[in-house]
């Protein structure tokens, strides 16, 4: 096992680099690179990799450290202004997008349960996308920022809505009781956690700040206890990430461990588009191609239009409006964790889970590409565009 691993982790990282390598000579976005290397090296094609569903636990790290990386930016004052002027857009797009899935999926012969979860699926964008392509400077300091994190957000807690639906289909019935546990818990770990930064943390951060071992081997273990802490309360490890990096927010050090946590982030984010490369099925194409081409092109091409009049009807320019609408349109990692839990669950067929699989990697791509080609950016095409 240990053997298989340490071959895994060579052949992953060594093709990354070849891949990456050609993705910047050819002016390709490189997470391209890696969801093309997980189709040539996993399971599905060459077979050098197998092991995919632990590497895609591994790879869930890189989610936490993402969500934790971008608490430690955000004020809690002006996240909650944020999330009241968010709440409207990101329920009535929410909706939008699901019938825009359950349609298309009912359409080409889908159970009304699998068109539903495939609608379901169809509703959130992604963080890890979203936030990797918005410039720093924008993410941290500019209402896009702010207003790309609240939509996000309450994404997010729609998401765990969903899959607490899901898991209470399995035992045949609703469980209300589980949601308000889920509603309940949210605020008392905001509080803990707070608490925890003030009495706990501040002090020995204080005490102990020469040390800059210490402070990074703290921050982790904050980032992981608060998340598994979330993941006990029935909510999930992304949301207690980035519960346990506002609460550390307002504290002096807290850029200094942001600063220190990206590479690890980074690492574990290249492990996540290989994995989900690597796990998909490509002998299941034939079967799905159709309805995923025609399922991404209709997100694709209204996700911007539903983005930019609901967020121009708050107010905000038509700028910033169908800037956000592009950032924001594809599916999310929450969409992938539905079809796989939904599939292990026998709710859905293989056909309906690698649907929502092939849009993901389909949205994924283009909407990668869009960004770049057109909006400021970390790994923008042009040097105009290019900003860290």
């Amino acid at each position: 096992m240990e053997h298989e691993l340490t071959t895994s982790f060579f052949l992953i990282f060594s093709g990354a680099a070849l891949l990456a390598s050609i993705a910047l000579v050819t002016r390709q976005p490189l997470l391209i690179a890696y969801i093309a290397l997980g189709a040539l090296i996993g399971p599905y094609g060459s077979g050098w990799v197998t092991d995919t569903n632990l590497l895609a636990e591994i790879a869930e790290f890189g989610i936490i450290f993402l969500l934790f990386l971008l608490g430690l930016d955000m004020q809690p004052k002006s996240l909650i202004a944020t999330l009241k002027q968010a709440t409207f857009v990101a329920l009535l797009s929410s909706l939008a997008f699901l019938a825009i899935g359950y349609l298309v999926a009912i359409n080409f012969g889908f159970t009304q349960t699998e068109a539903a979860i495939v609608g379901a699926a169809m509703m959130f964008s992604s963080t890890i996308i979203g936030i990797k392509l918005l410039p720093t400077t924008v993410l941290h300091h500019k209402h896009t920022g702010e207003l790309m994190v609240g939509l996000l957000l309450i994404q997010d807690m729609i998401a765990i809505v969903v899959l607490l639906v899901l898991f209470s289909m399995s035992e045949g019935q609703f469980s209300a009781s589980s949601l308000f546990k889920t509603g309940l818990s949210l605020p008392l770990i905001v509080a803990a956690a707070f608490a925890g930064v003030k009495f706990i943390l501040l002090p020995l951060l204080q005490r102990f700040d020469r040390f800059h071992e210490y402070i990074f081997l703290v921050a982790i273990g904050w980032c992981m206890g608060i998340a598994e802490l979330a993941k006990i309360s029935g909510l999930s490890l992304e949301m207690g990430a980035f519960i346990a990096g506002i609460s550390l927010a307002t504290s002096p050090i807290s850029q200094y461990i942001a600063i220190s946590l990206k590479p690890l982030r980074d690492f574990f984010l290249i492990l996540f588009f290989f994995s989900l490369g690597a796990r998909f099925n490509l002998g299941l194409l034939g079967e799905i191609y159709i309805p995923a081409l025609v399922l991404a092109a209709l997100l694709l091409a209204l996700k911007p239009v539903i983005f930019r009049y609901l967020i121009h009807g708050m107010s905000e320019s038509k700028n910033l409006a169908w800037d956000l609408g592009f950032r924001m349109g594809q599916i999310s990692e929450f969409s992938l964790l539905i079809a796989y839990v939904s599939a292990e669950m026998m709710l859905i067929g293989q056909a309906a889970s690698h649907l929502i699989q092939a849009t993901a990697i389909l949205t994924f791509i283009v909407s990668s590409y869009i960004v770049v080609l057109n909006y400021p950016s970390p790994i923008a095409i042009s040097d105009k565009l290019r900003r860290d």
